[in-house]
């Protein structure tokens, strides 16, 4: 039988990712934490023997079967970090330990690495999404309105790039679109960035959970 694994991510945007990617198939309530780097392994394995966060699909499929929750560990941990920051999420069902759990559907929506879930208009339909909080954006208007303010288009242009560089989520995107806007009506004179699409990425290097 192979080994249980679960991905370790090494950016914001594979962690996000595997969190955005398992909200469809039903993981709808979390926990989330923080544990040091160098107590990742026990964390993991711990997590597994009580939650089975290493699961095979057909082990998920048995689980739900017997009226059990299913379990998926998103982990970020940097390369140069010292703490792992995680989010475990459940669908519906028993659990064998007791676990304090939120509903991603409960507001304020659910926060996580400096972004908040929400959901927008897809097709006819909706789609669940990450975007900056709120905090976040506002840091963004004050800095451009204090380099547009002084002419200083440089570093209004430097803001823009780092804002187009944090991953291309469709609520990040429209963020940044509209910080574009708001740049331009104060005289920005430069060159807008490229916002990128958020393309599938892998949620990160497997490791062993048992």
């Amino acid at each position: 039988m192979p080994t249980p694994t679960t991905p370790l991510s090494r950016t914001h945007a594979a962690a996000l990712s595997r969190v955005l990617d398992s909200i469809p198939r039903g993981y709808s309530r979390y926990t989330c934490g923080v544990v040091a780097k160098e107590k990742v392994q026990r964390l993991v394995e711990k997590l597994h023997s009580i939650h089975q966060v290493g699961a095979s699909p057909a082990q998920r499929i048995m689980r739900k079967q017997r009226g059990q929750a299913n379990a998926v560990l998103a982990l970020y941990l940097p390369e140069w970090a010292d703490k792992a920051h995680w989010m475990m999420l459940f669908t519906v069902g028993e659990l064998k330990a007791h676990e304090k759990l939120y509903s991603i559907f409960d507001k304020p929506w659910m926060a996580w690495q400096g972004y908040e879930l929400t959901r927008h208009s897809y097709q006819g339909g909706t789609r669940w999404t990450w975007r900056r909080t709120r905090s976040e954006m506002e840091e963004f208007y004050v800095m451009l309105g204090h380099h547009a303010k002084r002419r200083r288009w440089d570093a209004v242009g430097e803001l823009l790039e780092r804002a187009a560089r944090q991953p291309g989520f469709h609520g990040v995107r429209e963020q940044t679109w509209r910080l574009c806007q708001e740049a331009c009506k104060h005289g920005y004179p430069g060159e807008l960035p490229f916002l990128y699409y958020m393309t599938k990425v892998s949620h990160g290097e497997r490791i062993a959970v048992a």
